[in-house]
């Protein structure tokens, strides 16, 4: 689910907290704001039904558990299709995520491979997909920014 409506600076103070500890508790994340246990818990409540907070799954880097090549797959696909197609590449356990794009591609595929090998294989399996027409793939060699927020919570906490 996606989020609705924005944030207020009480609210990213909140999630500043969990950016930082994401396994604090609503009694140090309380302690940490300035405000009631009832209150945190309650606005958590809020931020999780409107989809702001999203997934609790950890952030797991897929290279301990044998994957460590990634790459990035630029899939076009017949657009009566486009269901089909997502709900086949969810069944492909080294795609990792898969994003809607406007522009030439029409997904962006996120994947992890064993090695060289493997991306070959895994890369056919995409173009194998019914509905999928083209693929490009691009092997991502290092991370340069992990994936962030703060920055963005830093801006609504100071009303900018």
């Amino acid at each position: 689910m996606r989020s609705t409506g924005e944030i207020d600076a009480v609210d990213a103070r909140l999630l500043r907290v969990l950016t930082e500890n994401p396994r604090a508790t609503v009694l140090a994340i309380a302690e940490r704001v300035g405000l009631s246990r009832n209150t945190v818990q309650a606005r958590l409540a809020r931020l999780e039904e409107r989809g702001v907070l999203l997934s609790f799954e950890r952030r797991i880097d897929p290279a301990a558990l044998g994957y460590p090549l990634v790459a990035f797959v630029t899939v076009q696909v017949t657009q009566r299709m486009l269901a089909e197609v997502a709900a086949a590449l969810d069944r492909v356990p080294e795609v990792i995520e898969v994003l809607g794009l406007s522009g030439r591609g029409d997904l962006l595929v996120h994947v992890v491979a064993r090695d060289a090998a493997d991306l070959y294989r895994i890369a056919g399996q995409l173009l194998a997909t019914e509905g999928v027409e083209r693929t490009t793939t691009g092997l991502a060699m290092r991370t340069l920014v992990e994936h962030r927020v703060r920055p963005l919570l830093e801006r609504v906490i100071a009303g900018t």
